[in-house]
């Protein structure tokens, strides 16, 4: 009955929070967060509720897709006559290898990008984690 009220206590809790909290800048967190803890209170009951909330709010903001500026941008770039070419499948949320060489976006030095695999990358350059594939 305690595990119940808890398990309730908890997602009330994620459900209930205020957007007010949120920025622009970390809607996906706050997604995920709520996410990842609604998940985990079914799974895992109340702890799984705060592992699933953690986890979920760090995958949601690994997973924001950059500003329509920055989309932009990297779009109007020419391609470079040579591209790379890399064995690892190329999709959002994975790393790129280190060895890629990125180009950083000089409105917004939060992001960079690649061409590779013929296809135009957005990239966190901190983590070279691929953050949004363009066609």
């Amino acid at each position: 009955m305690k595990l119940n009220l808890l398990a309730s206590a908890a997602i009330a809790a994620v459900l209930l929070t205020p957007p007010a909290m949120a920025d622009d800048d970390n809607d996906g967190a706050v997604t995920g967060a709520a996410g990842g803890a609604v998940t985990g209170a079914v799974v895992g009951g109340p702890v799984g509720a705060a592992v699933g909330g953690v986890v979920g709010a760090i995958a949601g903001t690994a997973l924001d897709p950059p500003p329509r500026k920055v989309v932009t941008y990297v779009e109007q770039q020419p391609l470079p006559s040579d591209t790379i070419v890399v064995e690892e499948v190329v999709e959002v949320g994975k790393p790129l290898p280190k060895t890629v060489v990125l180009t950083p976006i000089p409105e917004d030095p939060t992001y960079a990008y690649a061409v590779v695999n013929k296809q135009r990358v957005i990239v966190d350059p901190s983590t070279y984690t691929v953050v949004q594939v363009l066609n």
